[in-house]
């Protein structure tokens, strides 16, 4: 595939051409950035404010021994399952640099509208679960020098909409990151340290506590399903070919098709286009995670419904189609077997959703203030 130099803006691109000699249609850069950022992309990505999660969500419900080797396995995996689109990046002799590109040109128009519309859903709850994380950080935070019950957890929402924003604004586009990957990697390098340390102390010191599952035999089951999804969850969007920090496919869809003007990034058409467009989306996105901060349970249908096919289902089908006449039976039939167990695991994690929005949902009301 033929590299060119062009110009978009007022920014040099190295972009690929297709076989016919068209460009890669898109605002933000690409072919540009060096593998380590990259890397840190990826890394960041995945250790994010949702690792503060996951000791409720996944290792309370399965145990040490089954959550740490959950946790293991669900990393080989997603490794596995990456390495599955990594394979399929470029097919047909063109490049795609969109996951629902992929998938449209090898099923067709259906199936790209249909994996846009799940990665959007996905996109969307996945960043308006981090604003109520952030939200909850902030008031933890508050709580320990004045419990005076002045700042709600509405409130702290309020303002951890407000920072992403101002980031949204700052930040056209990935490659734009730059430091920001260096301070994010390091507040997370920051954070592992200060847990494991936290937690190996409070070990040794504690009296012995009771680590056994709490709940019901009916809710230990649906609460397993769920801290599944969680497992899979943890290290998957089903969006590597855009290499996303969770809003990023969206922002790059909005710049391309209503925002794509010439000159500087930070010129006050593409200023304020960022302010108005991105500015709307995160007001959505704050809005709901204030009205709803037991957002989780629809995030853990989210996943069932979205990142469950996106990132398995799907990955292992098109291998199968694009691959199929290099594949040994032994081989088809594995990737076969991949479909079918995670197209049930997608449907008992959906149930297990189901039931625990419904149980909750007679526990909290809208704009809590948990």
């Amino acid at each position: 595939m033929a590299t060119t130099t062009i110009e978009i803006g007022d920014r040099e691109e190295n972009s690929p051409r297709d076989v016919d000699g068209t460009l890669d249609d898109t605002a933000h850069q690409i072919s540009h950035d060096p593998w380590y950022q990259v890397g840190f992309v990826l890394t960041t990505g995945v250790n994010s404010a949702y690792v503060l999660g996951y000791a409720g969500s996944i290792m309370v419900h399965l145990g040490w021994i089954a959550g740490t080797t959950g946790l293991l396995l669900a990393a080989a995996i997603s490794l596995y399952a990456n390495a599955l689109l990594a394979r399929l990046h470029e097919v047909g002799g063109k490049r795609h640099i969109r996951y629902r590109d992929l998938a449209g040109y090898i099923y067709g128009r259906r199936m790209y509208a249909l994996t846009w519309a799940l990665q959007y859903i996905n996109l969307f709850m996945i960043n308006t679960g981090f604003i109520i994380l952030a939200g909850q950080a902030l008031k933890a935070i508050y709580i320990l020098y004045r419990n005076d019950g002045l700042l709600k957890l509405p409130y702290c929402i309020a303002i951890s909409g407000f920072v992403c924003a101002l980031f949204a604004f700052g930040i056209p586009h990935l490659s734009a990151l730059r430091i920001w990957l260096g301070f994010s990697t390091f507040f997370s390098l920051i954070y592992i340290f200060t847990a494991f340390v936290l937690s190996t102390r409070d070990g040794i010191n504690a009296a012995p506590r009771d680590y056994s599952i709490p709940g019901s035999h009916i809710s230990k089951i649906f609460n397993t399903i769920g801290a599944l999804a969680s497992l899979v969850f943890a290290y998957n969007t089903g969006m590597l070919p855009e290499i996303q920090i969770f809003a990023s496919p969206t922002y790059e869809y909005l710049d391309t098709k209503y925002g794509r003007g010439k000159g500087d990034a930070f010129s006050l058409h593409n200023l304020s286009f960022r302010i108005v467009v991105r500015g709307g989306y995160l007001t959505v996105n704050t809005l709901v995670a204030a009205l709803l901060p037991f957002l989780g349970d629809f995030m853990s249908l989210t996943g069932a419904l979205s990142t469950f096919p996106l990132t398995f289902v799907l990955a292992n089908h098109m291998y199968l189609k694009v691959k199929k006449s290099k594949l040994s039976t032994l081989q088809k039939t594995w990737h076969w077997l991949n479909v079918v167990a995670f197209g049930c695991l997608s449907v008992a994690a959906a149930v297990a959703a189901v039931r625990l929005i419904v149980v909750d949902s007679k526990t909290y009301h809208v704009f809590a203030d948990l």
